[in-house]
């Protein structure tokens, strides 16, 4: 006989999870399918590991440059596998919060592959031993996975995704990235900053694509300056492994084609929702380029099924995921929450230096139409940034002339993660430069660079 559950969420990754806590604490019960380890790819092999390991080369880096604070480190160095080894702890540590968090809230734990059987019911299978479940409601959150090369499959030896990168064999010498999203610039940052020689190839023609025009003009400056290649409007056309790493193909904006060796390549091209063998054709769920199609309140079109996270399509992102999650949990308990804004999702990219944005960049404002008031200032006016000796970055932000309403902020610099949600509470509170200029920023903060740039976009800037 199949247990039975208000609410069956399939996958266990920041959407999954939180989706799970918010339906129990609205009274419904939950049951929760993972394949592999609760937290998803995100707590084990994404976004919380690999933060473990910039800090890692952040620290490294400031090792490096004890100098110019007046310190001395003597011969400063690493060893790759105990660096690899906290990361792996960090990710570990919360696996077991997420665990806590599941009993804490009552929340039935299957392990598995959980298979769509009809309308509200579900298959999990575990070494050959099948279990029945059945629910009113499902949350499909399943996820996705780094996308292959077809003349590039990752061996996990020398042709990395970014779940080889997380626990590397050995330490890159001559480090090609194809791709200048935020996984590969991360990546990019870490290796640059161990003391790999690194190589960024993108088809586009400029790194970090989604993000503002000059924020992606800087990056190439800063990482260009710490040594690395980036080669825009270039793609990598073949691939082939050799005793000592790798041989690419690789042809420029010109047509030229050229073959150059590296000791490994991070292929950082995208990701494939998973959404394969899950039962979604049968159950007639609609999906475009693998993707499950979701209305402002994550329902499918088949009445009871909820799709969140990267499975449902862009941006993908945790923090939109998580978001997404509550947004189901409480339309399914007939609350009826606000309706996702996309335009109202910050983006961070953990590199050195740190990118962050939220809203639209000053191009797309135009393009929709605006007519803009655009605001920018220096991280090296700003007295805090000169104390930390962090003075490469700055803050932009992109404003309607005719109402004051804040577009999009976009920034560059030491700790612009942590501040870009200044900006997005802003947005959420529909924010216009009046309650910005009036707010008191504290001083000294790099965050006073976000009022700076305020200022200048309707030319009153005090210290520039």
């Amino acid at each position: 006989m199949a247990e039975t559950y208000d609410l069956i969420v399939l996958g266990s990754g920041p959407g999954g999870y939180v989706a799970a806590i918010r339906a129990s604490q609205l009274g419904l019960k939950v049951g929760i399918v993972e394949r592999e380890l609760l937290g998803g790819i995100c707590l084990n092999w994404g976004c919380i590991p690999t933060k473990a390991l910039l800090r890692s080369s952040e620290i490294y880096h400031h090792m490096l440059h004890a100098a110019d604070f007046g310190l001395s480190a003597e011969k400063p160095a690493f060893d790759l596998g105990k660096v690899v080894q906290r990361s792996r702890n960090v990710a570990k540590q919360l696996n077991q919060g997420v665990t806590g968090l599941m009993k804490k809230h009552k929340i039935a734990v299957h392990v598995g592959d959980g298979v769509l059987t009809g309308k509200g019911k579900l298959t999990v299978t575990k070494d050959g031993q099948k279990t029945e479940l059945s629910a009113k409601n499902v949350i499909v959150a399943t996820g996705a996975r780094a996308r292959d090369l077809p003349f590039a499959k990752a061996d996990g030896k020398k042709i990395w995704t970014y779940r080889h990168a997380l626990v590397p064999p050995e330490m890159p010498t001559k480090l090609l990235v194809i791709g200048s999203g935020a996984i590969g610039v991360e990546f990019a940052s870490f290796y640059g900053d161990m003391g790999a020689k690194v190589t960024i190839v993108e088809m586009l023609d400029r790194i970090l694509p989604v993000e503002d025009q000059e924020v992606s003009t800087f990056m190439t400056k800063a990482l260009t300056k710490q040594g690395m290649t980036i080669r825009t409007s270039t793609g990598v056309q073949k691939i082939e492994t050799t005793p000592k790493g790798i041989k690419a193909e690789i042809k420029d904006k010109d047509g030229k084609v050229t073959t150059e060796e590296y000791s490994h390549v991070i292929v950082a091209v995208g990701i494939v929702p998973n959404t394969e063998n899950i039962g979604l054709e049968g159950l007639g769920v609609k999906t475009e380029r693998g993707h499950i199609l979701i209305d402002g309140n994550c329902r499918t079109n088949v009445e009871g099924i909820y799709a969140i996270g990267d499975v449902a399509g862009a941006p993908w992102l945790a923090h939109k995921a998580m978001h997404e999650a509550v947004i189901a949990a409480e339309t399914i308990a007939g609350q009826h929450p606000h309706a996702m804004d996309v335009r109202n999702i910050p983006g961070c990219t953990y590199c050195r230096p740190q990118v962050a944005s939220v809203g639209l960049t000053e191009a797309k404002a135009l393009e929709a139409g605006y007519k803009v008031k655009v605001g920018k200032f220096p991280f090296i006016g700003n007295g805090k940034a000169i104390a930390m000796g962090e003075v490469e970055g700055f803050v932009k932000t992109v404003f309607d002339e005719a109402t004051g309403e804040l577009l999009g902020a976009h920034m560059v610099g030491a700790e612009v993660t942590e501040m870009i949600q200044g900006y997005t509470i802003g947005k959420t509170l529909e924010t216009t430069e009046a309650e910005l200029i009036g707010t008191v920023f504290p001083h000294p903060t790099i965050s006073e660079a976000m009022h700076e740039s305020v200022l200048a976009a309707f030319g009153r800037t005090l210290h520039m």
